[in-house]
């Protein structure tokens, strides 16, 4: 399983910073010698990183800091909204599995693991037609963003939102992508949802993949 994790992101250089450090810092757990624990196999990541249009220095902020984001692979784009950026993510990402986070979203160190031990689980099982939706805790704290407690205007009844989601990319890529109509905040990954739901992708909740 090798990971694509697509980031929109808007004139959001601050959090930005905090999102994509916290990306870095992913530890990936590393099968035993001879094991056969496919629950581990992980064989990396990169980070789509799609700017969609920013005019807060992002881009030239990243391209200066270019060796501090090792995994991040950042693309431009005219300011046309999250869809389109998430499907120009998706079309370059070069990962079996995709995952969704937004740009101000910043995640524990175990983020990309809890997911694949996830499906993981759900494949053995003969089940591939999965996809897992990870826990998001909003919070105004900047500073320590983590050290907010999961609260219960915090849960979430979406079958699917780009906050925190992972998917394998065929079925990404099997009844269309994200609808380009929608150009401002929401319903174009609900939109997708219905489409996945409706061709019998179903929801694992992955409470231990969380962001902040």
């Amino acid at each position: 399983m090798f990971f694509s994790v697509v980031i929109p992101t808007y004139n959001r250089k601050p959090i930005l910073e905090k999102c994509l450090l916290a990306m870095e810092h992913q530890v990936l757990r590393s099968p035993a010698a001879g094991s056969a624990d496919s629950a581990a196999n992980v064989e990396g990541y990169e980070i789509v990183l799609v700017d969609d249009g920013s005019t807060d220095g992002t881009v030239e902020w990243m391209q200066s800091n270019a060796a501090t984001f090792p995994h991040v692979k950042l693309y431009e784009q005219n300011h046309e909204g999250a869809a389109i950026a998430r499907n120009f993510g998706v079309q370059q990402a070069t990962g079996d599995t995709i995952i969704f986070i937004d740009s101000a979203l910043v995640v524990l160190d175990g983020f990309l693991q809890h997911h694949a031990d996830a499906l993981t689980g759900a494949y053995e099982q003969g089940n591939e037609r999965v996809f897992t939706y990870g826990r998001v805790v909003n919070t105004c704290n900047f500073d320590e963003p983590t050290s907010e407690p999961f609260k219960v205007t915090d849960m979430s009844r979406a079958f699917f939102a780009t906050g925190n989601v992972a998917i394998a990319k065929r079925w990404l890529l099997e009844a269309g992508l994200f609808d380009a109509k929608f150009t401002q905040y929401g319903w174009e990954d609900l939109v997708l949802g219905v489409r996945r739901k409706n061709r019998g992708l179903s929801l694992i909740k992955c409470p231990e993949a969380v962001g902040y």
